[in-house]
């Protein structure tokens, strides 16, 4: 394959992924504003740490309010990250590749462009936003469901897949942080009722709620709900399982190509250090530090992959 078409494939699907992502980072923020009024501005400068953007923010802002946020984040086209910025670059490259896609795929990527460049066209009320938010998720899942759905197991379908993982686990890796950086209002609160409702608002932000019920007996808590989104290999979203699927859709190309790989070797790695862990030993050495060498290390398989295939930015 091509390395342009194998960059195109990777790069639209870490767009789709990149939109829905940064729709739930913000959700994750508005919902941990709710649970406290006396600071808002530093929840959504939370958000704007989280999503390393504080710099291009900063330019342009000179107050962290919940539409200045959202607003950059969501629809202003001199941010490369905003959702209306990706979502142009995932149907750029779509049309790019556009033979390596089903029609099915090339039509859902089509509609969701025209559907939140419209939705985008004007700024986004505080009450407006909660519905925004979900139906940016709403069109990343029709495109992604369309390519299960429709598209052969080859090369393409692996190099999708490898820009879903790697763009959800660097996504999941921010989220959690939001915690982090959301400080509670004193060190006695931690463990409290606040900041088990605030580790529930970032469970709620990656639609893990009702499957933490199901597979967790546990209660809300910071260690049940960073062990399932860290480790549980079981859901989605969840660290470990997008440490295997990386690894699962790179090992299918190389058996392809016939011989082994630099990011094939880097993504056992990643997925040795999170198989390897206990949630205990985590917090032990520091959440947020954990967190940082994770989005490190993703962001190092990611560079190692595009200079493997020689992808054309």
């Amino acid at each position: 394959m091509l390395g342009k078409t194998a960059g195109g494939l990777f790069w639209m699907f870490r767009g789709l992924e990149r939109a829905e992502n940064t729709a739930r980072l913000i959700e994750a923020g508005f919902r941990i504003a709710l649970t406290r009024s006396m600071d808002p501005a530093s929840d959504w400068r939370s958000i704007i740490v989280t999503a390393a953007q504080k710099p291009g923010f900063d330019a342009k802002h000179s107050e962290y309010t919940s539409q200045n946020v959202s607003d950059y984040l969501l629809r202003d086209p001199t941010n490369p990250s905003s959702v209306l910025s990706v979502i142009k670059a995932a149907r750029d490259n779509a049309r790019l590749v556009r033979t390596a896609l089903t029609t099915e795929v090339w039509v859902a990527v089509n509609e969701t462009w025209m559907a939140l460049t419209e939705m985008l066209r004007e700024p986004i009320s505080e009450a407006e936003l909660p519905a925004t938010l979900e139906a940016i998720r709403h069109q990343s899942a029709l495109v992604r469901g369309a390519m299960h759905g429709t598209m052969l197991r080859n090369d393409c379908y692996n190099f999708c897949r490898l820009g879903t993982f790697i763009e959800r686990a660097d996504s999941t890796a921010r989220i959690i942080d939001v915690k982090y950086h959301a400080l509670l209002p004193s060190p006695s609160l931690v463990g409290s009722k606040l900041d088990n409702v605030q580790w529930e608002m970032i469970l709620r932000s990656v639609s893990a709620h009702q499957s933490y019920r199901h597979a967790v007996e546990e209660d809300f808590n910071a260690v049940g709900i960073a062990q399932f989104l860290l480790l549980d290999g079981r859901f989605p979203r969840s660290l470990a399982f997008c440490a295997r699927g990386i690894t699962a859709n790179l090992a299918a190309l190389c058996e392809s190509e016939g011989e082994h790989s630099d990011s094939l070797s880097a993504a056992w790695a990643f997925q040795s250090r999170l198989q390897d862990r206990d949630i205990g030993s985590i917090f032990e050495d520091g959440l947020h530090e954990f967190i940082s060498q994770t989005i490190i290390d993703v962001a190092d398989i990611g560079a190692r992959i595009e200079q493997q295939y020689r992808f054309i930015s």
